[in-house]
C-alpha cells in the first residue's frame, strides 16, 4: 500500500474521577492542567511536549474547527469567542450557532491564514491537530501565535506524537484541561459524565455479540484510502468492530491512512464499510462508488455502508463519542 498525504480529509464528580482514572492507564500527550484557584487566576499544563501558560482566564478565544468551537460553547465560553476557524467545514447545531451570530468566521473550509487569525487578536487558540499551525501552508505557527500573546492548545489526540495512537477517551483529558483553564470544571465534569455514560451504554449493549469484520475507508473521486490507526481506529474498536486495517500493519505504522487498491479491499471481504464524508453530496457519491465498484462485497450486499461526518473523527471533539454510538447502532441494530 502507498502512504496517503498527511491530510486525507481528515453525573458528577464520581464519574469524572472514574473516567480520569481510565485515562491515566492509556497514556496521554497532555498533562492535566493546574486549575485556576479563583476567577482571573492563570494555569499551566504540558501540551504536545511544550508548556501552555495562561495568566488569566482567556477572554479572546478562537476554535480552529467547528467541533472545537462547539466544545468551547458547551463549556460555557460562547461570550469569549473572537473567531470561528474553518466554519464552512461543518454546520454547527442550531442551539450552538445561535450563540455565535456575531463571532467572525475565519478561514472558510480551511484553517485561517496567518493574517486572518492574528487579525482577531486571540489570547487562546484551541485546535484539533498541529496541522492548523503549519507555517508552510500560510497558517500562523504556534511560535508566531505565542509571540502575539496567544496561548495555543492542541487536542490530546492531535499531538504529533499521539496522532497514531490517539483514543476516544483523550477527549476527557481535553475537557479536564479546558475546564481548568476557563474555570469551568463543573461544565467539563458534566460533559465527561455524559460521554462516559454513552460509551458505557454501547459497551454493555455489545456484550456477547459476534464481531463483524469492518474496514474504514475514505473516498475522494476514485481514490480509495484505508484508515488503520489513531482515533479513527479506536472509534471502530469501541463500536464493536473487528478492524480489518490495524496499526500493526506496515501500511499504517507511520500514518493512520494509506492509499489502497480496490482489489486489495475486495480481497478482505469486509462485512461492513465505515466511511467519512464532508457533506450530503460527498456521502451520495461515496455510496455510489462503493456500490458500483464492489457489488459482490458482503458489506454492499448486506447494505452495511455506514457514513460518519469527517468532523466527528477529528481529535478533541464530542463527535468522537457520537460516532462510536452511531457506528455500533448501525453494525448491531438488534443490540440496541
Amino acid at each position: 500500500m502507498k502512504l496517503a498525504s498527511p491530510r486525507p480529509l481528515l453525573a458528577g464528580t464520581a464519574l469524572l474521577a472514574s473516567a480520569l482514572l481510565t485515562l491515566s492507564g492509556c497514556g496521554s500527550a497532555v498533562a492535566p492542567a493546574t486549575a485556576p484557584a479563583a476567577s482571573g487566576a492563570g494555569s499551566s499544563l504540558e501540551n504536545c511536549g511544550r508548556q501552555v501558560r495562561t495568566t488569566q482566564i482567556p477572554q479572546s478565544v478562537v476554535g480552529m474547527h467547528p467541533a472545537q468551537t462547539e466544545l468551547l460553547v458547551r463549556l460555557g465560553q460562547a461570550d469569549k469567542l473572537a473567531g470561528q476557524g474553518q466554519a464552512a467545514a461543518q454546520q454547527l447545531p442550531a442551539e450552538v450557532a445561535s450563540q455565535l451570530a456575531e463571532v467572525p468566521q475565519i478561514g472558510g473550509a480551511l484553517p485561517p491564514s496567518r493574517e486572518d487569525l492574528l487579525a482577531v487578536a486571540p489570547d487562546f487558540v484551541y485546535s484539533p491537530t498541529t496541522y492548523e499551525f503549519t507555517a508552510e501552508q500560510g497558517f500562523a505557527s504556534i511560535e508566531q501565535l505565542e509571540q502575539a500573546g496567544a496561548a495555543v492548545y492542541v487536542a490530546a489526540g492531535g499531538c504529533q506524537d499521539r496522532r497514531m495512537t490517539g483514543e476516544v477517551t483523550d477527549l476527557f483529558t481535553d475537557l479536564q484541561n479546558l475546564g481548568g483553564i476557563f474555570a469551568a470544571e463543573q461544565a467539563a465534569a458534566d460533559l465527561i459524565a455524559a460521554s462516559t455514560a454513552q460509551l458505557e451504554r454501547v459497551s454493555e449493549a455489545l456484550e456477547g455479540v459476534a464481531k463483524l469484520r469492518v474496514a474504514q475507508v475514505y473516498v475522494d473521486g476514485t481514490t480509495l484510502q484505508g484508515i488503520g490507526a489513531g482515533i479513527e481506529y479506536d472509534i471502530l474498536r469501541l463500536a464493536g468492530a473487528e478492524n480489518i486495517f490495524t496499526p500493526e500493519q506496515p501500511a499504517f505504522d507511520k500514518f493512520f491512512a494509506a492509499t489502497i487498491t480496490p482489489e486489495a479491499l475486495a480481497a478482505e471481504e469486509p462485512e461492513a464499510l465505515v466511511f467519512t464524508v464532508h457533506d450530503p453530496e460527498h456521502e451520495a457519491s461515496t455510496r455510489e462508488y462503493l456500490a458500483r465498484t464492489f457489488p459482490q462485497m458482503p458489506a454492499v450486499k448486506h447494505k452495511r455502508l455506514i457514513a460518519v461526518s469527517s468532523t466527528d473523527v477529528f481529535p478533541g471533539t464530542l463527535g468522537n463519542v457520537k460516532a462510536v454510538s452511531h457506528i455500533a447502532e448501525q453494525l448491531y441494530p438488534e443490540a440496541f
